[in-house]
């Protein structure tokens, strides 16, 4: 059992369960050097282990995106995605060093050890005894193989692997092999390109090109076509996957390789590798990678006597946070223009809720530009994407929820965003059906929506799209409103209280009253839905059927809720807070019914639908509550180990979340404030533009004090539980005076002020 003062003990005293290996020169990063990237990696975590720069194109790792040991390894792939669920995508351009073995296309081997730290990844390999380190640039990545003194020196180069070849539980997730080619260009280079469809957003082909560069020469280069190995030096693309063999000369222990990708050319994989490694220095290459990694967690510096294993939580999920959206700016194969170009939004429906928004306390510009590439694959595409991976949209999972990115931007006063024309995307998204490509982009089931008010029962996803189109069309009306249009806001505001339609006043389930149900086209409850039936995914893809009794109806494509239950969406309504505890029966029924979906396990804290749900009693003027079920939640769920986060990262999500509630502001995306509760961190300062910062501190915390007793802002009494995002941005400092028990602070929570 977790009582308050035991959930205190446990997050004020943290003991790492990890330690970062050996010392580097990554330890000369202040910040840096507590991310470590291994936390998330195992269990549901799914986390990329590999190098890469903040949104950087190229992240290069073990083939598998990585699998703990002893699983074997196939090679090391440039191209991966982080902390995804469903279907792979990527895993392309395969390095794979060995000794014997020129006679035979696949070289796997087993890992001895391995190093993984902030930018560097080294392992050795059991059976041939060659050791791999790996840094990265943005665009290309670097290599180092170590041979054994008495091994034969060599390299094999696969332009065709990719990541999903073997069977996954829906087909369509698949990834399939278009097609790929390869040039041996002289006894330094090699040269190809691959090219895959499908994948977890079922997208069209996409085309990675590459180009390899040694710092030894060649003194042998096979190439191969499907298993057939020549002594040609190129081999063009017929539909069948090729590679290079090459072998280096006897006293070649070390040799360096660089790999420069590019979503345009092999000229262009060529220009990224020399214009962004023009040395051969490993250590360069990674010192570059912390300067820029260390720029941006200087953004947000905690106090220095925070306990290792929190400094580390913390800042490998700030580190987590900026790994996607995929800067993909000058490497668009589809168009040309100036704007920003961001590619592998894995997806919206996933990070708006705290990734976008601590991207944009970390990095405002960067945000800006991330919006300005979601209006502009409007521009160019037809639709934004709430999900888009290898150049193409797709998936969407509920809502078009790029329109809360947009609010969210509008309402904290990001600029250099065009948002009449952003607008224009959002009202497209509203009012133009998809024509037959629901599943890619746009707004599934609008027309029945548009007329009816709610998505009736037998189109895919009813349940939740209702709920995520309501809450998106709140976000257009604020974009309206601000932008002075206000027949605009007045129907949108009007149609974000669509999901009342489907609220079923009647239906009771564990002493709650009043869910999202289902209807039909007609208006009729659907009494005889089996809402016990769901299937659960698992890991590693497995699928093993569970039943819950009442209104628990999860999670699938064609299901009526996706990845949640009626229980979370019910719950779910982060626009209209007042108008849900008014349909749940008041403030007493409505405090009852979080009790119950707390302390029954109807709370999810590996998906996103009840990432707000925690902060829900601060609308009853009980913000003390809401901070017990937060520090609940991490103690038992986060951890600084390798199984240190409780569902797949999404892009960042589930870290982003966390780092949010460790400082202890929660933001409502698509709206212009933060909740505030009980940190678990003694200070934060946000270091902002124009030289400015805002502070958090929290007076007294202790594992004893872990309750607010009052709040000063800028020294003077600040009694509401809100903080507005302008506050932050005028800098200043928000002092939280800590107690034993729960105060009178925070009743009000000031939203009207």
């Amino acid at each position: 059992m977790w009582n308050t003062k035991s959930i205190c003990l446990f997050l004020l005293g943290f003991i790492g369960v990890g330690t970062v290996e050996g010392q580097t020169s990554v330890d000369s990063y202040e910040y840096s050097s507590y991310v470590d990237p291994r936390i998330g990696s195992e269990g549901l975590g799914r986390v990329f282990i590999g190098p890469s720069c903040p949104y950087g194109m190229v992240k290069p790792s073990p083939n598998s995106g990585w699998l703990p040991m002893p699983e074997r390894v196939d090679g090391f792939a440039q191209v991966h995605v982080s902390g995804t669920g469903g279907g792979p995508k990527y895993g392309n351009v395969l390095v794979t060093p060995f000794g014997d073995g020129m006679d035979r296309v696949n070289h796997y081997d087993y890992r001895e050890y391995e190093t993984i730290r902030l930018g560097y990844y080294d392992t050795q390999f059991k059976q041939n005894g060659i050791r791999t380190e790996i840094t990265t640039a943005n665009r290309a990545s670097f290599y180092r193989f170590t041979y054994p003194e008495d091994s034969l020196k060599s390299l094999a180069v696969d332009a065709g692997f990719f990541l999903g070849e073997n069977p996954v539980p829906d087909a369509r997730e698949a990834q399939q092999f278009v097609g790929s080619e390869t040039q041996v260009l002289s006894d330094h280079e090699v040269a190809g390109y691959t090219r895959i469809r499908g994948g977890w957003n079922n997208g069209k082909a996409y085309t990675v090109y590459f180009y390899a560069e040694t710092d030894r020469p060649f003194v042998q280069s096979l190439t191969w076509k499907g298993n057939r190995i020549t002594k040609a030096q190129s081999q063009y693309d017929s539909a069948e996957k090729t590679g290079a063999l090459l072998r280096f000369a006897k006293n070649d222990k070390v040799v360096q390789l660089k790999v420069g990708i590019s979503f345009l050319s092999m000229q262009k994989a060529k220009f990224n590798a020399h214009s962004e490694i023009p040395h051969w220095s490993f250590e360069k290459v990674h010192q570059d990678l912390l300067g820029q990694w260390e720029q941006l967690f200087q953004k947000i510096e905690i106090d220095p006597s925070t306990p290792l294993a929190k400094k580390r939580m913390f800042y490998t999920g700030l580190y987590h946070t900026m790994l996607m959206p995929v800067d993909r700016t000058g490497e668009n194969p589809l168009w040309s223009d100036p704007e920003p170009y961001y590619d592998d939004f894995y997806a919206i429906w996933d990070t708006y809720r705290s990734s976008s928004p601590l991207i944009t306390l970390i990095d405002p510009k960067r945000e800006a530009d991330i919006v300005r590439s979601l209006v502009n694959i409007y521009k160019r595409d037809g639709y934004m994407p709430d999900a888009r991976s290898g150049n193409s949209n797709g998936r969407t999972q509920g809502g078009s929820n790029a329109e809360i990115v947009i609010a969210d931007a509008f309402v904290k006063g990001l600029k250099g965003i065009d948002y009449e024309l952003a607008l224009e995307a959002m009202l497209k998204d509203a009012t133009v059906p998809p024509g037959g490509n629901e599943e890619a982009e746009g707004r599934g089931g609008l027309i029945p929506y548009l007329e009816l008010g709610y998505i009736p029962h037998g189109i895919d996803r009813a349940g939740n799209r209702t709920v995520e189109y309501s809450y998106c069309d709140y976000a257009i009306a604020l974009v309206a409103k601000g932008l002075g249009k206000e027949d605009l806001y007045q129907r949108y505001l009007k149609q974000s209280e669509n999901w009342k339609n489907l609220w079923r006043s009647d239906y009771e389930h564990e002493g709650a009253k009043g869910f999202i149900m289902p209807r039909d086209k007609e208006g009729n409850w659907l009494d005889s839905i089996p809402f016990g039936h769901s299937t659960r995914m698992q890991p590693k893809f497995k699928y093993t059927p569970v039943t819950f009794e009442g209104p628990w109806y999860t999670p699938w494509w064609g299901m009526f809720f996706y990845e949640a239950s009626s229980w979370e969406y019910s719950l779910s309504i982060p626009h209209d807070v007042p108008g849900l505890i008014e349909k749940c029966g008041g403030a007493a029924d409505f405090e009852k019914r979080l009790d119950i979906f707390f302390d029954k396990g109807f709370f999810n804290v590996n998906n996103e639908p009840s990432f707000l749900t925690p902060c829900l009693y601060h609308w009853l003027g009980k913000p003390w509550r809401s901070s017990d079920r937060i520090r609940e939640i991490i103690a038992k769920n986060y951890n600084d180990g390798p199984v240190g986060l409780p569902g797949n990262d999404d892009s960042g999500a589930m870290s982003s979340w966390l780092a949010f509630h460790m400082i202890g502001l929660y933001p409502n995306a698509g709206q212009d404030y933060y909740l505030i509760h009980t940190p678990l961190l003694e200070s934060t300062t946000f270091h902002l533009e124009g030289g400015k910062e805002f502070k958090v501190v929290a007076k007294g915390l202790s594992d004893k004090n872990c309750y607010i007793q009052g709040v000063t802002l800028n020294g003077k009494d600040y009694p509401y539980s809100v903080l507005r995002h302008k506050d932050i941005m005028a800098g200043g400092e928000l002092v939280l005076k800590m107690g034993k028990k729960p105060g009178n602070w925070g009743k009000e929570l000031g939203l009207d002020k």
